[in-house]
């Protein structure tokens, strides 16, 4: 990835394989499976009540974990190493919000937070008129990324103007870091969970392990094989991203019935230490890919933070931080306090 489109995606399909038995049943049940037109009213809000609970639920330890409809407890799972690529990073900020033009680099909006965020909960509450979407290469920024229907990527990115001691005082250092559920990672339907860090302004002579691209450097962590999920069950999904100083770093994905979580120290990045802002939303697949939706297509994004205060947040124009696109045009944007700050807005074509 760029040090615009900062999405780090893994190799799953081999996990997948020597997976234990749970997650295949996990993915059994996945939420697409779980038809709530087929159930009750208290069944939809039992299902809802687990969904928060899970989004809320620590793991107990570094690794990769999932936990099915009704169980709150985190079952292992085998993690996998993603093989090298990068999710870019924006180019540059823009000073103004551009709503006649779609969802594009820095043209996203994203949370900002006056203290420390510690989690932040990403959502669509409401989709209407998606029937399909395909992931497709954008000239002249690059045509690269996963291409092809149903291959889209939803992005959790935090702040990247901030300087952690992992810049090692190199000056023009920032840290960056991406929490991402891709349906594909380096090839087509090999969907996974993870999470992708960036070094931009590092220089070339990147940390072992570190890939090096234009003056940044990336790594990924491990990763958890999960369902590849269509499209148009959208409004099922939460992304949630946490990270706790001298303690772990965790992506969780939920699906409807069943969470997936990889958890990671944070020293990788020391994210915890700088984290104010949350930029959400779905879009292409790796590498400036751009999520071209159907025409009539309709999302609310909800982007929910606990930072251990109250007041309502900043929602931030041209506040978004991933090279990764969608064809969306973004509608107005609204706050809220309260025990987890949010903000609202709209994207439709």
């Amino acid at each position: 990835m760029e040090a615009s489109t900062k999405l780090l995606f893994g190799a799953c399909f081999i996990a997948l394989l020597h997976v234990p038995t749970a997650i295949a049943a996990a993915a059994a049940t996945s939420a697409w499976e779980t038809d709530e037109a087929l159930m009750t009213p208290g069944e939809v809000q039992a299902h809802a009540a687990w969904r928060e609970t899970m989004a809320h639920q620590p793991t107990p330890t570094t690794g990769c974990f999932h936990a099915s409809y009704p169980g709150t407890a985190w079952q292992a799972d085998a993690c996998t190493r993603l093989p090298k690529h990068r999710h870019v990073h924006a180019i540059a900020r823009n000073t103004t919000m551009d709503t006649t033009a779609p969802v594009s680099e820095v043209n996203d909006y994203a949370l900002r937070s006056q203290t420390l965020i510690s989690k932040t909960i990403g959502s669509f509450p409401h989709v209407s008129g998606v029937t399909s979407e395909r992931s497709i290469g954008v000239p002249p920024l690059g045509s690269g990324g996963i291409i092809g229907p149903n291959e889209y990527s939803l992005q959790l990115n935090t702040n990247d103007v901030d300087s952690t001691s992992v810049c090692e005082g190199r000056s023009g250092c920032t840290v960056w870091q991406q929490f991402i559920y891709a349906t594909g990672y380096n090839a087509p339907k090999h969907p996974a969970v993870f999470m992708e860090y960036a070094l931009s302004g590092y220089g070339a002579d990147c940390p072992k392990d570190w890939i090096s691209d234009e003056n940044i450097c990336y790594l990924d962590s491990e990763a958890l094989s999960v369902p590849d999920v269509p499209i148009t069950r959208l409004g099922d999904l939460k992304l949630i991203g946490s990270a706790t100083a001298n303690g772990e770093d965790v992506v969780t994905f939920i699906d409807g019935s069943t969470a997936y979580s990889v958890s990671a120290s944070d020293d990788v990045l020391k994210i915890a230490t700088v984290w104010k802002e949350s930029e959400f939303n779905v879009v292409g697949n790796e590498e400036r890919a751009r999520a071209e939706f159907n025409r009539g297509s309709s999302i609310t994004v909800h982007v929910a933070a606990t930072n251990g205060d109250t007041a309502a947040p900043i929602c931030v124009a041209n506040g978004g931080t991933t090279a990764e696109t969608n064809n969306l045009y973004l509608g107005s944007c609204s706050v809220a306090g309260g025990s987890t700050p949010s903000i609202t807005f709209t994207e439709a074509n």
